[in-house]
């Protein structure tokens, strides 16, 4: 075989790899373009046919927007704290149950309504329903607040609910009491206008959540696994309308908490002979623990992009996204690598009593916020493993694994009943399900219900994400309003007794 004849079929194999290779990359660019034009996952119920359940109209009077809007303004202004599980103010929550009753007389009083005080200041409230057939569900919310200091920064006092160009300040305004008044807004809307559910309904509102929800929530559970309950779904807070927020996104978007990460707050401690700074050792306690987080940094934990929740949610979105994106986004099966996020940060460091003494011990706290693919064990194996060094004690602080996965499929009677209620009153909005960073109390209920959501409909614009537990938190009297009105049409649409067929023809959204 000559040289000449050895180049032709080199030639000749590097031509057809080639080929083959431009074959499966056109094969790829076309089966991504396909899907890109016709993926649109916000079909289905879109187009169903639905029972019609809403028999009071939720019609907002100027009389009545001034009461809510005073009640509302009044549950801001008691400073219902949490500092700690044992630190709470309990006074502002034995009066901010005066307030519930001052406000609420018809709740209070109906025959229709149970209510009891869970763990001396949380609250629940059973609603039977005229059809026992059906499965009840739950909304969530929590009255007690984080701490805040108006020399923080605050255009306006933290608990004066003062109101600046149509928005209310104070802490409590986007979590969770907008939620809290809400809910109960809109059952002494309806039960004030004779509503009687169809489908039966629990109202839980725990006093502690900010502070791990131990003596509120835990103890609502308990109360109601004692009486054998069962719940089709539970609507915690949790995630919220996105204007703006998503980069690139066309118009906003309301995400509907499907699940929470799990966390891991993990605490480093070297411990090693005291000395003076004038006869330093090759290696100090600060210096080994140094290296070790500097491991942890450089190796950060799997990329597990796609394989939990979020891949739900940007298909979801997709189709509101401009090019290049609205391609990315459509095609995850592709392009996962390029979307990740590091998911663990060291947030204390600690060591040292005098600037010439060498420390003999030193700790630094790492917090870690764990994937849905993943368990703690995994991510305590992964920390043990990337230290690597036998001087470095690792001690699990807190951890829990992340939240199962809520169903949101066509089938889902909770996903779908909420995607329904947001586009009634939001009609211009993207739904997509996601994925909770932040912990709830909802994250106590798994023993409840297989699906647990997370969303209110608070509108959340560019630099509003920075008031949740910050300056300036505030909401605005036109989006107190809508809350109401969602929960006085989800009350209702949860009286439906199956979802429509997806395919169903006629339409009423």
């Amino acid at each position: 075989m000559t040289d000449q004849s050895v180049r032709l079929r080199i030639t000749r194999l590097l031509k057809v790899v080639f080929l083959s290779l431009l074959f499966v990359f056109t094969v790829i660019i076309l089966v991504a373009t396909v899907r890109t034009i016709s993926l649109d996952v916000n079909t289905g119920l879109k187009l169903a046919r639905w029972e019609k359940t809403e028999h009071i109209s939720p019609n907002i009077t100027s009389e009545y927007r001034q009461r809510l809007i005073s009640n509302f303004k009044e549950a801001i202004r008691i400073p219902t704290v949490s500092y700690s599980e044992t630190n709470l103010n309990t006074t502002a929550l034995e009066e901010f149950y005066r307030l519930m009753r001052k406000a609420f007389p018809t709740l209070f009083s109906s025959h229709l309504v149970l209510h009891e005080v869970v763990g001396d200041y949380s609250h629940l409230f059973w609603v039977p329903g005229t059809d026992l057939s059906l499965v009840p569900y739950m909304l969530l919310a929590h009255i007690d607040v984080v701490p805040a200091n108006e020399s923080e920064g605050w255009d306006a006092p933290p608990f004066s609910a003062k109101e600046i160009d149509g928005f209310i300040y104070g802490r409590g305004t986007i979590d969770n009491k907008q939620s809290v008044m809400g809910i109960l807004e809109a059952l002494e809307f309806l039960l004030a206008r004779g509503y009687m559910p169809r489908r039966g309904f629990y109202v839980g509102l725990g006093h502690d959540e900010e502070v791990n929800g131990l003596q509120g929530a835990v103890n609502i559970v308990n109360a109601l696994k004692e009486r054998g309950v069962q719940l089709e779904f539970v609507l915690d807070e949790g995630l919220a309308v996105l204007d703006g927020i998503i980069s690139g996104l066309y118009g906003p978007a309301a995400l509907i908490g499907i699940s929470e990460k799990g966390q891991a707050t993990v605490k480093l401690s070297v411990t090693t002979a005291p000395g003076h700074s004038s006869m330093p050792p090759a290696e100090g306690s600060i210096g080994i623990l140094a290296a070790a987080v500097k491991r942890l940094e450089d190796n950060p934990m799997p990329r597990l992009f796609g394989l939990g929740p979020e891949r739900g949610t940007f298909e979801h979105l997709a189709h509101s996204f401009g090019l290049p994106l609205r391609f990315i986004m459509s095609n995850l099966w592709l392009f996962t690598p390029l979307l990740s996020r590091r998911r663990q940060n060291a947030t204390m460091f600690n060591s040292g009593v005098k600037v010439n003494v060498l420390p003999s011990y030193a700790e630094a706290i790492v917090n870690f916020r764990i994937h849905s693919a993943q368990t703690l064990k995994e991510v305590l194996d992964i920390i043990e493993s990337t230290v690597a060094d036998e001087r470095v004690k690792i001690s699990l602080l807190t951890g829990f694994d992340p939240l199962p996965m809520s169903s949101y499929s066509a089938k889902a009677f909770g996903y779908q009943i909420i995607k329904k209620t947001v586009l009634e009153l939001f009609p211009q909005v993207t739904i997509a399900p996601g994925i909770c960073v932040g912990n709830t109390d909802s994250r106590h209920y798994t023993e409840l219900t297989n699906d647990i959501y997370r969303f209110a409909p608070t509108w959340f614009k560019p630099g509003d994400p920075k008031r949740f537990h910050g300056v300036n938190e505030r909401i605005s009297t036109k989006n107190y309003e809508e809350l109401v009105v969602f929960y006085i049409k989800l009350f209702q649409n949860c009286d439906i007794r199956d979802l429509p067929s997806p395919h169903s023809s006629g339409h009423e959204l």
